[in-house]
């Protein structure tokens, strides 16, 4: 799913115009990236929530070369936590079928 499908599904649901709904969307996320952007955790209820978490660093080696090793920096990393209705939805789906 696309944010282009999201935006039809919802302007077919509540009458409102595409761009509209396409404006409220590109805002909401624009939000989110922004909060997230200054270092902010963003929680949606029974969806779940980002924050932002530091990854240390670590030794790492080249696939190409496995005999050198190679030191990945410590880096800033988006962490997203599953809500609890939305964790519980996607572990009745059937793993044979995706």
């Amino acid at each position: 799913m696309t944010k282009r499908d999201i935006v039809v599904k919802i302007a077919e649901e509540t009458r409102l115009t595409q761009n509209e709904v396409a404006e409220v969307v590109q805002k909401t996320l624009d939000y989110i990236a922004e909060e997230l952007a200054d270092g902010r955790t963003v929680e949606l209820r029974n969806f779940g929530v980002f924050e932002i978490t530091t990854r240390k660093a670590r030794k790492g080696r080249n696939p190409n070369k496995p005999q050198d090793e190679v030191i990945i920096p410590e880096r800033t990393v988006i962490k997203f936590k599953t809500g609890k209705e939305l964790k519980e939805r996607v572990e009745k789906i059937d793993p044979k079928t995706v």
